[in-house]
């Protein structure tokens, strides 16, 4: 999967399902279909047993109560949120059988243990979990490539975590620019971080998006992300914490199809003309044309010498090279200059 993240003129797009399954295995086989129909490259859950994760003292965040407002406590969101063993079992048969990747986020070792035995193709950490080093250092040595998410961080910090995991001999390492609001703001989005992170750490960079939208997901693309991550859901009406910042089925689909686009439209770097320009250049571009008759011998001047369409021998470049020159034959009006009409 590293691999996939290299490539330089594709985006790798990751449809994330999070916890939009509602804790039902039928929805979340739905999500993969709408993953798959959307032409994602991979589907992301969240894996987790809510007794290693948070306290069930622990409240809910901000997001959390305004999104899905009951007076459950944050263990307890979490709780009917896990989906069993044999679920996951079931969810990574039906990724591999619809060909679409199966990620997850691992929110504790357990749960690490949990995608290891599924063969996971790679752990993907949150934003929450980048100064747990222990943990990185753990997922590190299970030889899998790691995508980690850098929402809430700082340069160093970011620094850190990707140390923690080459010293475990593991450089397969995609780093997530990211903002730990749901949704968050564009104007705090900051998508320049990407070639910062890109310069100091030499990785494949990308952007996991909680803007409301497409717009700025395509314009992470355009900027460079070669890895993306956006929240989906069959329906933003559905209560649950993170369905509000998501895109629906259809949203999914086109912003999938816009991301190619935009892939295809960055194109090799190289600056010369397509092969359609090529032929209106024909037609729109100017030469050197002889305006009104001149004899034999007769100097070209401003007078007689044009410069107009369509295309010629001779480009407007040359047009002070011409004026003054004595013609070597007659020319009637209209003709296209040529070299050989002068010296």
């Amino acid at each position: 999967m590293y691999e996939k993240w290299l490539e330089k003129d594709r985006c790798f797009v990751i449809a994330e399902l999070g916890v939009n399954h509602n804790g039902s295995l039928e929805m979340a086989v739905e999500l993969i279909d709408v993953a798959r129909k959307a032409g994602a490259d991979a589907v992301k859950f969240q894996t987790f047993f809510a007794e290693d994760l948070v306290s069930k003292q622990a409240r809910k965040a901000k997001y959390q109560t305004e999104n899905d407002p009951t007076q459950e406590s944050q263990f307890e969101m979490l709780k009917r949120l896990e989906l069993p063993h044999e679920n996951w079992e079931e969810i990574r048969r039906y990724c591999q059988k619809s060909g679409i990747e199966f990620l997850s986020t691992p929110f504790g070792e357990r749960a690490a243990d949990l995608l290891q035995n599924l063969d996971v193709g790679a752990y993907k950490v949150s934003s929450g979990d980048l100064t747990h080093l222990p943990f990185l250092r753990n997922l590190a040595k299970r030889e899998r490539p790691i995508l980690l998410s850098s929402g809430m961080g700082n340069l160093q910090e970011v620094a850190e975590a990707v140390e923690a995991i080459t010293n475990c001999g593991n450089d397969q390492i995609g780093v997530l620019h990211c903002v730990s609001c749901y949704p968050s703001a564009p104007e705090d989005s900051n998508l320049r971080s990407m070639a910062t992170m890109e310069q100091a750490f030499q990785l494949p960079i990308g952007w996991s998006d909680h803007t409301q939208g497409e717009t700025i997901g395509l314009a992470a693309v355009a900027m460079g992300a070669k890895i993306i991550e956006k929240h989906f859901t069959l329906s933003r009406d559905l209560p649950g914490p993170d369905h509000k910042a998501s895109l629906e089925p259809n949203e999914l689909a086109n912003f999938v199809e816009s991301i190619r686009m935009v892939d295809d439209a960055k194109g090799s770097g190289v600056k010369k003309p397509t092969l359609a320009e090529q032929e209106t250049a024909t037609v729109a571009r100017r030469s050197l044309v002889v305006s009104k008759e001149v004899k034999v011998g007769e100097i070209l001047t401003k007078a007689n010498l044009s410069v107009v369409r369509p295309q010629g021998d001779v480009p407007p470049k040359y047009y002070d090279v011409f004026l003054g020159k004595k013609t070597n034959r007659a020319i009637a009006a209209g003709t296209t200059v040529t070299w050989d009409m002068i010296g």
